[in-house]
């Protein structure tokens, strides 16, 4: 925590969905720990760089700079996107919450309110993320598949008769519009945006399986701020939802194991659902494909928790069936892990 009282100091990226994301977790910390916050824009290599973002650095590159941010102690707390950052924890800082879990699905923003069976053949489609392209032209492989970046306003701009979506003023003069049939975003970032109103489908996973992660968030302290009684560390306790705690860490564990990062050609959606007895239901689903579409894998498990588990007998049963899931896959690998995986 800020030493003798002082703000709490809330680490963000600049774009306007990282402003709204953070600034609703960090409301919602300084209600818990009845203490002031500010947010402190910190800029990450991905928001500086260009091009695709598979070429861009690898994983971690939206959240090494707010990483650092917490080492130097420019800032106390830090909330990523879930889905941004390595799956592998980092020594010396704590993923001490997981605020309730969002729209987990990808959302289709297509002309004329289209759906994705819908788009006509050799209609042309924008994404940045390579998993959704593969997903994608697995499922419509007559659709033309295109890399695009920019914030959400920009994408949006894209599409034929979305020319004047919000945010689209912030890009450069000479951007393109209008000259896409869809784009495909995360569906809990236009919900955040209040965007949704833009979406035609939430495309269902078993078509296109999210990123492991996706719809929640990491809020994210230096490790020793993790723990004890203090005002924060009892905020964060408080913040914390379980079930999705216990989703993103099979999703996690198994990227992990697969040694992925999160621009691979990899989903993995795990769902937890509570039992009549008191237990929870565990769930953990994932797909690789080939960046072309051309191949397609996949492999699932569920166990049960009993009543009355530890947080952190949860967390370890959770992290256990995301490996167990990733061994299957590489047990049953044709090469396309290791295709997409060096790709």
């Amino acid at each position: 925590m800020s030493p003798n009282g002082a703000a709490l100091r809330v680490g963000t990226r600049a774009s306007r969905l990282a402003l709204k994301q953070t600034g609703t977790t960090a409301d919602a910390l300084s209600d818990l720990a009845g203490q002031e916050y500010e947010l402190v824009t910190i800029r990450s290599e991905g928001d500086v760089l260009t091009g695709p973002l598979s070429q861009m650095g690898g994983t971690g590159v939206f959240a090494t700079a707010l990483r650092q941010a917490l080492f130097d102690e420019r800032v106390d707390v830090a909330v990523h996107s879930m889905k941004d950052l390595p799956s592998k924890d980092l020594e010396g800082l704590s993923i001490a919450a997981v605020p309730v879990r969002e729209e987990v699905r990808d959302a289709l923003c297509a002309a004329e309110g289209m759906m994705l069976e819908e788009l006509p053949e050799g209609a042309t489609i924008g994404t940045g993320s390579p998993r959704r392209a593969a997903q994608l032209r697995a499922a419509r492989p007559d659709l033309n598949v295109v890399d695009i970046r920019g914030n959400v306003g920009t994408r949006l701009a894209r599409v034929r008769g979305f020319e004047d979506a919000a945010e689209a003023s912030s890009q450069a003069p000479d951007a393109a519009r209008g000259d896409l049939d869809a784009v495909v975003l995360a569906g809990a970032g236009l919900g955040r945006l209040g965007l949704e109103d833009y979406i035609s489908e939430l495309i269902d996973p078993e078509v296109m399986t999210p990123a492991p992660g996706q719809g929640a968030l990491a809020v994210e302290v230096r490790a020793p701020d993790a723990g004890g009684m203090t005002g924060l560390s009892m905020a964060l306790a408080q913040l914390e939802d379980i079930p999705s705690r216990l989703e993103v860490t099979a999703e996690r564990a198994l990227l992990a194991r697969l040694n992925a990062g999160c621009s691979a050609p990899i989903g993995g959606l795990s769902r937890c659902v509570d039992e009549p007895d008191g237990g929870v239901r565990l769930r953990l689903d994932t797909v690789v494909c080939a960046p072309d579409g051309s191949d397609v894998q996949r492999a699932g498990e569920e166990i049960t928790m009993e009543a009355g588990l530890t947080r952190e007998a949860g967390m370890d049963a959770a992290a256990k069936l995301g490996t167990r899931v990733a061994e299957t896959l590489l047990a049953e690998d044709r090469g396309l892990l290791k295709h997409v995986i060096d790709t």
